[in-house]
């Protein structure tokens, strides 16, 4: 009995000095996870090598945050052990039952692994999902919204209110809710903070808001918000090798590691309302409200032939933004005898009453080309009312423009330089403009000054002859301010085209080179014209010498560019390009 008790003893000893045979081994800290809760896959295999497992089959159900692997060495009764292992950080992409299917490493394979996660407390309600649906006691972080209009009409603007509930601490915590091919969204107003109580807990509550414009109608369905921070991991006391600890890390120095937290919403679902059949007009403006309004000279101070009246006019719509507001110029009724050339439109865009406020406003020069009275028709701007689904019209009453002959009798327009701007598309209108009178005496006093300004045009002519033969004087740019963010030889060039054009005493191209020189000097917010530019320079000397320019351009006459050349040397760029950042949360405990 003895004999095979030995044997058997010696065949155990043996095995156990051999190498444990290879397995892939798989194992979650934990199977059941709040929403936006990641978990850790710890996979380990014996043996050495470079291979590295296939983790594609985890793509359909997880986001991988992050991954890390390394391995060990032991001496087990004079065997070398080599062991590998993988630690991956997964965030699921759903609630619900979660399967890990096996992974293959080395021809090796895991076995299956389940994970429970739980529902999304804030579906409740909040974007017409499924009422009734409770919350997961467990849930640390989550969201809940609010929308205003699940069926808004296409292109009106909707507005979504996102809070952000969190019962622990947020690092480095970032919001992204990105725009799709259907639906542009634009975040307004600044984030609040508040408390709340639920089941017992204290949570810190972000509340954002954002605007939806949906650009078709149908049923639309928008991915949700996505929340990524880093939060205290309270199950491990433990210090987590996979980050570490030390400088930049907001937990070193604690018992509890961090853990990534990647939460993404329920998907917005819109219900878009088409354009009501029948709407008149060529423009589609859905609002909650629609302004028209005018300012500049008032209807009683007349102005002379060829001497420009500008309109200042005005769109703003709440519930819209400012680049969907139409192009006022090309709205704008004429009468014969006027000519319209706009300026730059100036756009801008504000919050208002938790939606946006959106403005147009526009300078039209108007130039007669004879005397009389002028009646600028009214103008009227079709629009839809989101708040009382109805047709609604903005106007903007009819006015007289009194035009008065230039001085020396001249019934016409004076010659002028090429315009910089094209006259605006005008609508057909019958023209009211009330020609004077000529009597015999009037037209007999025409012929002298039809002799002194042929005189004058001989004598120009002279002098451009003359001015021709002599060599041109070489004109000095001067020492060029060093702009940040432009290109010296550019604004070089622009500079001196726009000090030649005041040497030859050129309106037209004076003003065309000093607007491409300040476009250079501010490529972000370069200025609409002369006006717009005379505003932004603090010189009352240099904007009244603009001032002259443009009155020049547009009606021509004399001008003499010697003092402009002279006053206005440097184009200084006095501003700095806001740049995009992402947007980022306010700490939850500063």
């Amino acid at each position: 009995m003895k004999r095979p008790l030995r044997i058997t003893l010696l065949l155990l000893t043996a095995l156990s000095s051999l190498p444990a045979a290879a397995a892939l081994q798989a194992s979650l800290d934990q199977d059941q996870v709040a929403p936006g809760e990641s978990v850790q896959l710890t996979l380990q295999r014996d043996g050495h090598g470079d291979s590295q497992p296939d983790l594609s089959p985890l793509k359909q159900d997880f986001a991988i945050l992050s991954r890390a692997s390394g391995s060990s060495i032991q001496i087990i009764n004079g065997h070398l052990a080599t062991q590998m292992q993988m630690r991956l950080i997964l965030a699921p992409k759903h609630a619900g039952r979660i399967e890990i299917p096996p992974l293959n490493w080395d021809g090796e394979r895991s076995p299956p692994l389940v994970l429970n996660v739980a529902a999304n407390p804030g579906t409740a309600g909040s974007t017409g999902n499924a009422a009734g649906v409770a919350h997961a006691p467990a849930a640390h972080v989550f969201f809940t919204n609010t929308l205003e209009q699940k069926q808004p009409y296409v292109q009106a603007a909707t507005t979504l209110k996102l809070q952000i509930h969190a019962d622990q601490p947020l690092h480095q915590a970032s919001l992204s809710f990105a725009s799709s091919n259907d639906v542009v969204v634009q975040q307004i107003g600044k984030d609040r903070q508040s408390s709340e109580m639920r089941d017992g807990r204290n949570y810190q509550v972000i509340e954002r808001d954002y605007l939806l414009f949906p650009q078709r109608s149908g049923r639309i369905s928008l991915d949700g918000p996505v929340l990524d921070a880093l939060v205290a991991d309270t199950r491990s006391a433990a210090p987590d090798p996979f980050f570490g600890q030390g400088f930049g890390n907001p937990f070193a120095g604690t018992m509890n590691t961090p853990r990534p937290l990647h939460l993404q919403g329920d998907a917005i679902v819109l219900e878009v309302r088409p354009r009501p059949a029948g709407v008149a007009g060529q423009d589609w403006l859905p609002a909650q409200q629609v302004s028209l309004e005018e300012s500049g000279r008032p209807a009683s101070g007349p102005v002379n032939v060829g001497e420009p009246f500008t309109r200042h006019l005005r769109v703003s719509a709440l519930g819209l933004s400012a680049a969907q507001l139409p192009n006022l110029a090309e709205r704008m009724p004429l009468p014969d005898g006027l000519k319209a050339y706009p300026d730059q439109p100036t756009l801008n865009n504000a919050e208002q009453d938790g939606s946006v406020s959106g403005s147009r406003e526009q300078d039209i020069a108007l130039i007669a080309s004879r005397p009389g009275r002028y009646q600028l028709p009214a103008m009227r701007l079709a629009w839809w009312d989101t708040v009382h689904n109805s047709p609604r019209e903005a106007v903007l009453p009819a006015r007289m423009l009194e035009v008065l002959p230039v001085a020396g009798g001249s019934s016409s327009a004076p010659p002028a330089a090429a315009f910089p701007l094209a006259p605006a598309a005008a609508a057909p209108a019958a023209p009211i403009g009330i020609a004077p009178i000529a009597t015999s005496g009037r037209i007999a006093s025409v012929w002298p000054w039809v002799s002194l300004v042929l005189g004058l045009l001989w004598l120009t002519t002279l002098i451009a002859w003359w001015r021709d033969r002599r060599p041109a004087s070489p004109v000095q740019s001067g020492p060029l301010a060093a702009v940040p963010g432009t290109n010296s030889i550019r604004v070089g060039t622009a500079r001196k085209a726009f000090r030649q054009a005041c040497h030859d005493n050129d309106a037209a191209a004076a003003r065309r080179h000093l607007l491409d020189w300040a476009s250079i000097v501010w490529p972000h917010d370069p200025p609409a014209g002369l006006n717009a530019l005379a505003r932004r320079l603090t010189d009352h000397a240099v904007s009244s010498l603009l001032r002259e320019l443009d009155r020049a351009c547009y009606a021509g006459g004399d001008w003499r560019g010697e003092a402009l050349a002279q006053a206005l040397t440097i184009l200084r760029d006095a501003s700095d390009p806001t740049i995009g950042k992402p947007t980022e949360l306010p700490a939850l405990y500063p």
